[in-house]
């Protein structure tokens, strides 16, 4: 039997622990580095401001209490004089301004989508996972470590209305309409690209894919007619893992 939606309505604390959840989950799978790449995810209520990791904390620090409040500038707007890392929210803030619709933004330099980023074919249909993100993954170009204005519209534009990006030589990126649905887009990701690259090595660069017809379809199967969004089914699970193995993510 399926699972009913989660429910819409999100408060600020809703956020701050499902936020501080998926950093936690994310440094438990190795997907941090060091100190560096972000999760932010857009206050209910408070147009233009944002949740962000307070600089200089790993991953595995992060606590809902502790994300720091941020307006698309990546300017502190909390009155605590936390640090954050502008440059970082760089690419964070022009998301949130051109997809007012989504929630949350992640960006990793995580290993395998960090690799996957170097092929010039990107992701191949080759399995269920990567099904589920057949033409909803744009590319966007490496042009160096600024990010100004008029990349960040290249980026946007380039994003569109899909679900993430690869960024060639640099990483990936996800967005989700809630913290759950952005966090499992990355998994997805993240295990489509090791099984695919592992796959390649494996087989002299030769792997099997699947028609786009039957990658078209396998994704449209997943996404459904839209009213279970990725995350709904797995994030309590999720949660119960970081209370069980990351303690703290909630204060």
């Amino acid at each position: 039997m399926t699972p009913p939606p989660s429910p819409r309505a999100r408060t600020e604390a809703d956020v701050r622990i499902d936020l501080a959840a998926a950093y936690r989950l994310a440094a438990l799978a190795g997907w941090d580095d060091t100190i560096y790449t972000h999760l932010s995810a857009a206050v209910p209520g408070e147009t233009g401001v944002y949740l962000i990791n307070e600089f200089g904390l790993g991953f595995d620090e992060v606590c809902a209490s502790g994300l720091v409040k941020v307006d698309l500038h990546g300017r502190v707007v909390d009155g605590t004089g936390r640090r954050v890392n502008p440059s970082g929210f760089a690419i964070h803030g022009a998301i949130h301004a051109g997809r007012p619709d989504v929630e949350c933004v992640i960006h990793l330099h995580a290993p395998w989508g960090a690799a996957l980023a170097m092929l010039p074919g990107g992701l191949q249909p080759t399995t269920q996972w990567a099904m589920r993100l057949h033409g909803r993954l744009g590319r966007h170009a490496y042009e160096g470590l600024a990010l100004g204005p008029d990349e960040q519209q290249r980026l946007v534009a380039r994003l569109g209305t899909l679900d993430g990006l690869i960024l060639e030589n640099h990483g990936t990126l996800t967005v989700g309409r809630s913290v759950a649905e952005a966090h499992m887009l990355m998994h997805i990701l993240e295990r489509a690209a090791q099984a695919q690259l592992r796959a390649m090595s494996a087989g002299g660069g030769h792997v099997i894919a699947a028609s786009a017809e039957l990658a078209e379809l396998t994704c449209r199967q997943w996404i459904g007619d839209g009213t279970e969004w990725d995350g709904d089914a797995e994030w309590p699970a999720l949660l119960r893992r970081v209370d069980r193995l990351s303690p703290g993510f909630r204060d």
